[in-house]
């Protein structure tokens, strides 16, 4: 059974960091890239970020690029989503996720709400 638990969620205000993070089980997933999703209310989930198996090569959304950063420690099977320079365009439930590609993911995690102030 594959599970996938996001932490680091919470309230900030605008311009301020947060650290998402993902533990994942069920299987390995150091052969996997993984990601990051957003939902905001009324829109569709996007992906924000993501990462190879061995954290060569990385993608950004245009919106995040710059200001998030993806990485991931396959020894103790998580991924993290360091989140700087927050607005509240960036308000959502940020969900991970395993794939099959940089961009195109198979399983995703329940979430964790991020809600930025003004």
């Amino acid at each position: 059974q594959v599970q996938l638990v996001e932490s680091g969620g919470g309230l900030v205000q605008a311009g301020g960091s947060l650290r998402l993070s993902c533990a994942a089980s069920g299987r390995t997933f150091s052969n996997y890239p993984m990601g990051w999703f957003r939902q905001a209310p009324g829109k569709e989930r996007e992906l924000v970020a993501g990462i190879t198996w061995n954290g060569g090569d990385t993608y950004y959304s245009d919106s995040v690029k710059g200001r998030f950063m993806i990485s991931r420690d396959n020894a103790k099977n998580t991924v993290a989503l360091q989140m700087n320079s927050l607005n509240p365009e960036d308000t959502a439930v940020y969900y991970c996720a395993v794939g099959v590609s940089l961009k195109k993911y198979t399983y995703w995690g329940q979430g964790t709400q991020v809600t930025v102030s003004s």
